[in-house]
């Protein structure tokens, strides 16, 4: 993809004036940056790929208000959308048939029907978005995917919806304000929810039926008006240590022939060493970070031993939760910050191990006054967890191109930082160099954290590392001829500015997986159960030429 063609759309001599005209200029693979503005259209793609990001700092909105189709509605092919704005009108803001999407930091508004509705057989990822003030959130219907980080708020009816034997895995969403329920499963679907919160619905929070069999594991659910869990009959699965909270009576409702598996929630792990050492030994098998393992182990030493010093009566000096994560992309900031939280919360420091990850476009508001109330809420709903900040430094004046309104996030986190410093974890991530510049933006923002824990970029022999274990995972088979490729690959582009790391490696492993599939479909009959599973040295070659 590094060679794919990129467009503009601004008001400016050479670009494109709206992003359909770059589209229909636009070739397979193309990568579309759209400038700051509000766009009144409604987009149609059919076998298309490309990828529409929103300029560097830029709040780009496509306003589809009063339009009776979907915002944009994408048919076969690929698209990414990262950082962009969708305003609906009478129809879904996001229509996605048999499309491989990928939807990345992107505000959802408005609209009829689901805000973003995705069909077919194509896998899907949505990563840190917000869909808000939307009549039902995401219906899921048949696709495998990815739902991570996501924030589904303000619903008339229903959050989440998940069918046609749809086995997709949300992973740190929360889904609050519905007013029906929170996530409903149901045609045989197998999803998997890990960590969601779901709170203040109008019927169930999660309800399971027609035979589904999801996994649900270390979800909670409050202040529902009907039952926190429900499975009807003939409905299977697994229950793991969630809970349920100010609901109605039982919290977990099981009809007669339901079976799922019911694993209780404990207590928080704070006397013993069991959760900790497997938490540890959890970041131990990750690949690389030798540095960033021992501070996190040096942390929990003194977060363990203060424990028991408090449970012996002695003093415990105050100590301050909140860390700052330096370095590049892709370095495994996030998964270590979402461990983080649960070695909090299995050490008794916290009492939930939710995870809240935001950026600067969740925290800023659009007139002064806004920005304070935004941040606030966001800090109350991450009390008890980790609240993550990613590209922190897009906060102050100097990297914002918001003026002061960043600086409001920035001085309102101070103080709240302060005032709860023993009810949450602040984790803010960046750039090394761009950090040092964020935390000179408040007098006080550095003192609120204890610690800065640098993360180096890997090195390819561990990019490879990285590479096998996606083989593995998916079960695939990596043709041993190819292991000095990749690292030659991986000593070449990492001194690029933009290397990504693990975000490189992954995306190589889709472009290998892609080249595969072309070579058999070539093949004129069906492949062999070898051949699915072999990636071949013409593969990985096929996938770094691109």
């Amino acid at each position: 993809m590094t060679n794919a063609r990129r467009l503009l759309v601004a008001d400016r001599p050479g670009a494109y004036p709206t992003i359909g005209d770059a589209l229909s200029a636009a070739p397979d693979h193309a990568v579309i940056t759209v400038a700051e503005g509000r766009y009144r259209e409604v987009l149609a793609l059919s076998g298309l790929h490309v990828t529409l990001t929103a300029e560097a700092g830029a709040r780009v909105i496509v306003d589809g208000a009063g339009a009776e189709h979907p915002v944009l509605h994408a048919v076969g092919g690929s698209l990414t959308l990262q950082g962009i704005e969708l305003h609906a009108g009478e129809s879904a803001a996001l229509a996605a048939e048999n499309v491989e999407l990928v939807v990345r930091r992107c505000l959802i508004t408005g609209g009829r029907g689901p805000a973003v509705r995705i069909e077919g057989t194509a896998g899907f990822e949505l990563t840190g978005c917000s869909l808000e003030a939307v009549e039902q959130g995401v219906v899921i219907e048949g696709s495998p995917g990815r739902l991570v980080d996501t924030v589904i708020e303000e619903v008339t009816g229903d959050g989440v919806v998940i069918g046609m034997g749809a086995a997709p895995v949300l992973r740190g969403c929360t889904v609050t304000g519905c007013g029906l329920r929170g996530v409903y499963v149901y045609q045989y679907s197998r999803p998997v929810l890990e960590n969601c919160a779901i709170s203040r619905t109008g019927s169930d929070g999660i309800a399971v039926a027609q035979h589904s069999s999801p996994l649900l594991r270390q979800c909670t659910v409050r202040d529902a008006r009907g039952f926190g869990i429900a499975f009807a009959a003939g409905c299977g699965g697994s229950i793991e240590e969630c809970r349920a909270e100010n609901t109605a009576e039982p919290g977990i409702s099981l009809a007669d022939g339901a079976n799922p598996t019911v694993v209780e929630a404990t207590g928080p792990a704070g006397s013993g060493n069991g959760a900790p050492d497997e938490l540890l030994t959890e970041l131990d098998t990750m690949v690389g970070l030798p540095r960033v393992k021992a501070e996190v182990r040096s942390l929990v030493d003194e977060l363990q031993v203060n424990e028991w010093r408090r449970n012996a009566g002695l003093p415990v000096g105050g100590a301050s939760h909140h860390l700052i994560f330096a370095g590049a992309p892709g370095t495994g900031k996030t998964t270590v910050a979402r461990l983080y939280g649960r070695l909090l919360q299995a050490l008794g420091v916290l009492p939930h191990g939710q995870f809240r990850e935001v950026s600067r476009r969740d925290l800023v508001g659009q007139y002064i006054g806004h920005t304070a109330e935004k941040t606030a809420l966001i800090f109350e709903e991450a009390k008890g967890g980790v609240l993550f900040i990613d590209e922190a430094y897009t906060l102050s004046r100097a990297g914002s191109a918001g003026g002061d309104f960043g600086q409001e996030a920035i001085d309102t986190l101070v103080k709240m930082m302060e005032d709860h410093r023993d009810e949450v974890a602040v984790i803010v991530a960046g750039y090394t160099k761009e950090m040092a510049g964020f935390l000179s933006a408040n007098p006080g923002l550095a003192s609120r954290f204890g610690k800065t824990i640098e993360f180096e970029n890997y090195t390819p022999g561990e990019l490879l590392g990285i590479i096998e274990r996606m083989v593995s995972s998916q079960d695939y088979e990596l043709d041993a001829a190819a292991e000095p490729v990749l690292v030659d690959h991986f000593a070449r582009i990492s001194g690029d500015e933009n290397f990504g790391n693990a975000r490189d490696a992954r995306r190589l492993f889709e472009g290998v997986r892609k080249s595969q599939s072309q070579r058999l479909r070539l093949l004129g009959r069906v492949p062999t159960l070898e051949e699915l599973r072999s990636l071949s040295i013409a593969d990985i070659e096929a996938a770094v030429a691109r």
